[in-house]
């Protein structure tokens, strides 16, 4: 499900528009170097609209799309917030770091990626057949951790950042309904400021400053394990001049040095 137009609303709201327009209005009237109490009103007012119980945040950054083998096409998680995090919560989210570094990506990880780069809302049921819900993926990260149900919003902010929302239902609620989503999505869609607030909050440089092709083409190289004079070598120019693009690099993906940026593309870094 992709909503395109930022000037309509969806078909049906599940609540009042004036719902909306007060979030907004909180979130714009809040003090913007009080990033994480934004986050929080944030979240808190998203699961309010849709009567959720708990949400969370997640950024993504693309790192390459250069390597046919991977199933996330480049992308990697930089960042994960809970709003309500519980001990039982966060073990499981470092379990699923763990998954992810052996390379184990559920297929509704895989399918949400594939829309990257549009603007999209998606409950489970949007991403994978029937009988996903049967299997222990479903059972292990939802049922057991009291969560019936989710829908994802995932925001480009440019070609190489993504910022997700994750809103949940618990087993004992309901399912989300399209309505749901829909309102999810709008609610979401006007926010575009908000959402390039919150990755820079992280030190995401990159949320406002894209990589430009010779920085691909170095990252790329830095990621296959080259030297410094190596790719000084490879696009003839000064190894100073390739210690500077390696030094934005690092800066634009918020990593203390190389090996965290090869981490993070081994799906290492939390």
């Amino acid at each position: 499900m992709t909503i395109s137009d930022t000037t309509k609303a969806p078909v049906q709201l599940s609540c009042d528009i004036e719902q909306i327009h007060n979030l907004w209005d909180t979130l714009a009237d809040s003090d913007t170097s009080r990033v994480d109490e934004t986050r929080t009103l944030l979240l808190e007012g998203l699961c309010k609209l849709v009567g959720a119980k708990s949400a969370a945040l997640v950024g993504l950054v693309r790192m390459s799309s250069s390597c046919p083998s991977d199933a996330l096409n480049g992308w990697r998680l930089r960042l994960a917030h809970h709003l309500y995090p519980t001990p039982e919560l966060l073990e499981a989210a470092r379990i699923q770091r763990r998954l992810v570094e052996e390379g184990r990506y559920d297929a509704t990880v895989i399918a949400n990626l594939r829309g990257a780069g549009v603007f999209r809302a998606n409950r489970l049921c949007d991403l994978v057949p029937s009988e996903w819900f049967e299997g222990d993926y479903y059972r292990d990260w939802y049922l057991n951790l009291d969560r019936l149900d989710c829908v994802w919003v995932c925001v480009p902010v440019n070609e190489q950042v993504e910022i997700g929302y994750g809103i949940y239902r618990t087993c004992a609620q309901q399912p989300f309904t399209e309505c749901e989503r829909d309102t999810l999505a709008f609610a979401l869609r006007g926010l575009r400021w908000l959402h390039r607030q919150q990755m820079l909050n992280y030190g995401l440089q990159l949320a406002t400053d894209p990589l430009t092709d010779l920085e691909q083409r170095i990252l790329a190289l830095l990621l296959g394990g080259r030297a410094d004079k190596q790719i000084a070598a490879e696009l003839q120019q000064s190894p100073y001049t390739t210690q500077e693009y390696v030094a934005r690099l690092l800066r634009k993906y918020g990593a203390p040095n190389r090996a965290s940026l090869i981490a993070l593309w081994l799906g290492k870094a939390s």
